[in-house]
Parts: C-alpha cells; sequence; structure tokens
C-alpha cells in the first residue's frame, strides 16, 4: 500500500470519526429528551485496490414497529381507563360513602329518625319542624346530586370539544409531516427529527382515539380506528363536534339526530363523507371513546338511579293502598276493584296462582298512547303491563283477560273491575287485587298524603307521559308548600283532627320502611344498566354499591393500564433512549480513532518530507 492511498484511508477515517461524533453529540444533547430516539451511524468497510478503508454510511434511528404498535394500542387503553377512573371517583365523593355525615343514606336516616320522633310527639311544633326540615334536606341532597351528575356530563361535552380541536391540529400536523418525509432529499438528521415528531404527534393521537398506524416504507404513515374508519391516508380527515347547549337529565343521546339531547361527534373523511362516530359507535377506546360513555350511559345510569330513589321517597307517602272486595260467582272466587282513582303512572297489583305457581302482575294506566304496547319484568321479577284507561272497566278487563289467559274471568262495569278463579277446576287461585293510588289532598281522611312533590307542586303519580315523570325527578322534588307553610299537616289527616293523633305518622314511617319499588325497562338503568329493586332503603343503598363498585373496577382498570404503560415506556427507554454512559465510552472509541487517524496522516507527512529530501 503506497503512502497516498494510506493518506486517503486515514483521511476517510477521520471523516468517519466526525460524523460519528455528530451523531453522538445529537444523542448527547437529547437525552432525556421525551419522544427522541437514539441514533447511531453506520460505518461501511470499503475495499480499495491495495486496500480496506471505513467510510460513513446512512444515520440510522432506533425504531422497533412492532413494540411502537404495542405502545400505541396501550396509550388508547391508558387514556380511556384514566378518564373514566377520574370522573367516577368524582362521582363517588358526591354520594359519599355509606354512613358519612351528608351521604345520601345518612340523609335518609335522619328523615326516618325524625319520622320515629314525629310518631312518639305528633303535637310537639319542634318535632314536626324536624321533619319538614330533614325532608327538605333529603329533597337537597337529591337536587345536588342531580346537579352534580349532569355538571359532569357537561364537562364531557367540553373536553370532546377539546379533544376534538387537539385531534384535528395533531392530524393536521401529522400529514404534513408526511408530505416532507416523501422529499428524499432531506438530510438524515433532518429526516430523523421528522420521525421523531411523526411518533410524538401519533402517540398523541391515541391518547383520544384507537388507531391502529400503518408505517410505509418511505417513512410516512397511514392512521385508521381499530373498526376500520380511515383517519390519514394520504390526505387527513377532520373531527367536528356540534354542542348540545346545556345537558340536562331529559337531553340524552338518541340514534335519530333529531331527537337526540347531546352534542354530535362527526368525522368527515377526505373524500367528504360525514360519519356520526356515536350513533355507528366508531370509537373503542381512548379519551374520546371514554367521554362518550360516560355522557350517554355511565352518567345517566346514575341520573337514573337518583330518579329512582327520588320518585320511591314521592311514592312511599302519597300511595294509597286500596283493597279489592271480594267477589264470587257459583264455585268461581276473586276481588272486584274500583279503579276510578287511578291516575295516568298508577297502578293495581294482581296476585295470583296458576298451576301452583305464585305469580305477580302490576296494571300501570298509560295515557300516552306512543308508550303502548307496555309489557315487561322489572327488577323484582314483576310482570308490568300497560294499559290504557280510556275505554273504563270493560276494555280493561279485554286487556287483562288476554294477558292472564286461561282460567280466568275478567269481567268490568262502569269502573268496577272484576277477575275471579277456574272455580272448581282449581287451577287458578286470585290471592288479592289492589290498586295502589296517589293521595290527591292533604285532610281528606286518608293518612297518605304528598309530602315530596314534583315542579310547581304538584302531585307525582309516575306518569309515562312524554318523556316520562321520573326522568330528571331529582333534580325537580321538593318538600310540599302547603306542608312548609304549615306542618300541622304532617299529623291531621283530617280538618279539626287531633295534633295528639299519630295515625298519619305512623302510616308515613311504615311506608317509607316497608314500600318496595323496581326499575322498568325505560332509561338506560333499565335497558342497559342497574336496576334498582326494594325499599327506599334498599334502593339508596344498591345505587350507592353499585357507583362504588363501578369506580373501583374502573381505578383497578386504570392501575392496570399503568402499569402496562410503566412497562412499555422501560422497553422503550431501553431500545431509544440515549444511554449517556455508553456514549461516553463510543466518545473515547472515536477520540482514539481519530487520534490513530491523525498518526497516521503525521506519519506519511514525515515520510513524504524525507523522500523530497533525497
Amino acid at each position: 500500500m503506497g503512502l497516498s492511498a494510506s493518506l486517503n484511508n486515514a483521511l476517510s477515517g477521520m471523516g468517519t470519526s466526525q460524523s460519528s461524533l455528530d451523531v453522538l453529540s445529537r444523542n448527547v444533547a437529547n437525552a432525556g429528551t421525551p419522544g427522541y430516539h437514539k441514533q447511531s451511524l453506520s460505518v461501511i468497510d470499503t475495499k480499495g485496490v491495495n486496500s480496506i478503508f471505513a467510510r460513513s454510511g446512512g444515520i440510522e434511528r432506533a425504531f422497533n414497529r412492532s413494540l411502537q404498535a404495542y405502545y400505541t394500542t396501550a396509550t388508547s387503553n391508558a387514556g380511556y381507563a384514566s378518564l373514566r377512573a377520574e370522573v367516577l371517583d368524582r362521582l363517588q365523593s358526591y354520594l359519599g360513602k355509606p354512613g358519612d355525615a351528608g351521604s345520601l343514606d345518612a340523609m335518609f336516616t335522619s328523615l326516618q329518625s325524625s319520622l320515629q320522633a314525629l310518631g312518639t310527639s305528633p303535637d310537639n311544633y319542634a318535632t314536626r319542624a324536624t321533619v319538614v326540615s330533614q325532608a327538605q334536606e333529603m329533597a337537597a341532597t337529591l337536587n345536588a346530586l342531580s346537579q352534580g351528575v349532569q355538571g359532569l356530563r357537561q364537562e364531557t361535552e367540553t373536553q370532546m370539544a377539546s379533544s376534538v380541536q387537539a385531534l384535528n391540529q395533531a392530524i393536521s400536523s401529522l400529514a404534513e409531516i408526511n408530505a416532507r418525509l416523501g422529499d428524499q432529499t432531506a438530510d438524515a438528521a433532518s429526516r430523523s427529527a421528522l420521525l421523531d415528531q411523526r411518533d410524538r404527534l401519533v402517540s398523541q393521537i391515541s391518547e383520544q382515539i384507537d388507531v391502529r398506524v400503518d408505517y410505509r416504507t418511505d417513512d410516512t404513515v397511514a392512521l385508521m380506528t381499530r373498526t376500520g374508519i380511515g383517519i390519514l391516508d394520504g390526505k387527513a380527515s377532520t373531527f367536528e363536534f356540534q354542542s348540545g347547549g346545556t345537558l340536562t337529565a331529559e337531553k340524552q343521546f338518541n340514534v335519530d339526530a333529531d331527537k337526540s339531547g347531546v352534542g354530535r361527534l362527526m368525522l368527515v373523511t377526505s373524500s367528504g363523507l360525514s360519519i356520526d362516530l356515536v350513533k355507528q359507535d366508531v370509537l373503542q377506546s381512548g379519551k374520546l371513546a371514554a367521554l362518550i360513555e360516560l355522557r350517554d350511559t355511565t352518567l345517566v345510569t346514575a341520573q337514573n338511579q337518583l330518579d329512582e330513589i327520588a320518585a320511591g321517597l314521592a311514592q312511599a307517602f302519597s300511595t294509597v293502598t286500596t283493597v279489592g272486595t271480594p267477589a264470587s260467582s257459583g264455585a268461581q272466587n276473586g276481588f272486584s276493584l274500583d279503579l276510578s282513582a287511578i291516575q295516568d303512572g298508577n297502578d293495581f297489583v294482581l296476585n295470583y296462582t296458576k298451576a301452583g305457581i305464585d305469580k305477580t302482575l302490576r296494571v300501570v294506566r298509560v295515557d300516552d298512547p306512543t308508550k303502548l304496547p307496555l309489557d315487561y319484568l322489572d327488577a323484582n321479577g314483576v310482570r308490568v303491563v300497560g294499559m290504557s284507561f280510556a275505554g273504563g272497566a270493560i276494555s280493561i278487563a279485554s286487556a287483562l283477560g288476554s294477558v292472564l289467559g286461561s282460567g280466568f274471568s275478567v269481567s268490568g262495569s262502569g269502573s268496577t273491575l272484576t277477575v275471579l278463579d277456574d272455580g272448581a277446576t282449581g287451577t287458578t287461585d286470585i290471592g288479592a287485587l289492589t290498586a295502589r293510588t296517589t293521595a290527591t289532598g292533604l285532610q281528606n281522611g286518608d293518612p297518605a298524603l304528598s309530602l315530596f312533590v314534583d315542579r310547581n307542586n304538584s302531585d307525582y303519580t309516575g306518569s309515562l307521559g312524554g318523556r316520562g315523570e321520573k326522568l330528571g325527578f331529582a333534580s325537580r322534588i321538593a318538600v310540599n308548600a302547603a306542608i312548609l307553610t304549615d306542618n300541622k299537616l304532617l299529623v291531621q289527616y283530617q280538618a279539626g283532627g287531633s295534633l295528639g293523633d299519630s295515625a298519619r305518622a305512623d302510616y308515613l314511617l311504615e311506608q317509607l320502611q316497608s314500600m318496595t319499588f323496581a326499575s322498568g325497562q325505560t332509561g338506560t338503568s333499565g335497558a342497559n344498566g342497574f336496576r334498582l329493586g326494594g325499599t327506599i332503603a334498599d334502593l339508596i343503598a344498591q345505587a350507592m354499591d353499585y357507583t362504588g363498585s363501578v369506580a373501583a373496577s374502573a381505578t383497578s382498570q386504570d392501575d392496570t393500564q399503568q402499569l402496562t404503560m410503566d412497562s412499555l415506556t422501560q422497553r422503550l427507554d431501553g431500545e431509544y433512549g440515549v444511554n449517556v454512559d455508553e456514549e461516553m465510552a463510543r466518545l473515547m472509541e472515536l477520540q482514539n480513532a481519530y487520534a490513530a487517524n491523525a498518526r497516521v496522516i503525521s506519519i506519511v507527512q514525515d515520510l513524504m518530507d524525507r523522500l523530497l529530501q533525497i
């Protein structure tokens, strides 16, 4: 090997060392920078005419495609889990822990205790005032809880708008980076920086929605949801959010956009196609999916449970139970019942035995024809059937006969309904026929009264008309204005009655402790959520237990996802991160190599100088 070849080889080695030092300096400068992928210079051994020398190749960037795809999926799942856990923890804090001061069950216990004291001292003004005060606090607690739930729903809409804005910005930026990556003439260092920014943007997008990433050979990426909807492929799609305004319990999602009361989340594809992401159930994970689930399902279930409790409170105090009178025809036995006092939403209950099996049927008066037909099993397993009372007892008898089937004799006359068994055959028996109506006055001789009322001081009957009286009732429930004015009405169930009579107080307490209720099929709590059943105390306990269980499950899921993210982050740091100690060791190697090449150049120069002196 001649002197010129030795010189060229040394110069090439020094150039390679210098390039490696440039890469090393970038690595050290970006140590700890989020999203930075360490770089390395590939060195190529090249065979010359009489020697082998080193030259610089391309700059390689640390990247593991399968690990990156796993990280993207985990980021979506972690975003979904963390947001749900945060909101449900707040919801549980609103309800309070069982037994805590100010919690829902504590308010109910205080109301019960005040009624017990009223039964002992009905003539004591202070005792009656305490009952009114506790009733007001109970109503105020339900109002506040309902307001809190709707406040959380409103926050989900606000966050949706923010998420959509952030998504569109990130997707637009990613589209620009794709365009710049398509230019293959850019220097390697700039291209590596673009790739780092590309991966950071993908991570930001995946936190909001679930995405699948397709890494192309030219380093550009295409995005689509897990359900196959394109987000970015050459051109970017655009997310749109149309606010639903101020949310209330009555404003819920409906697949019919004209009937829906919440904001719409749309995706406009690059071809101009508009997709309703909520209606089509496109999003499976990410923060946006969590916001949709919270707004339209989880928090709606919480509101429905509060409404069940509020409705139970109102009906427990105001329900008048009328037992049917025994009736017979030959060997057939049963009961007759006057239906005239049954209002829209009230019901009558038939207990009977057929083929040795005890059954219960609850028939609800439904004046809104759009709610019919209505036939389902409630949370207590009781069959509930809705009927129109417009045709009087005769039409009701006909409809009831169809529901019961053979083995019964059902007839109607005026407002009186009669149900008889099959007589001597003995395959059916009528146990009881009872009407449950709403008290219409405060001193009509009946111990029941409307202590809790709806808007405009109207009696709560449980009407299913329109969107249903129960929907949002927890936000409207209040104490009867007449009782606020004159608390003697808590005792005097007829004008001029004795203040020492505890009959009404005893009745109200008995109703509160023994009357049972059950969630129906309407609303999210009936169709898709947890349904309540039992006494008022049972409803409250079940609602609090359910919320606590859901919150605990969400927290556990969040913890699991965070552990997964921590593990992945460590793996990413191991593969992509800069180890300063390793870089310093590499620096010493490069310094030695640079010094060695410099020594070769020095020796070549000495030899050439001597040759020139000869």
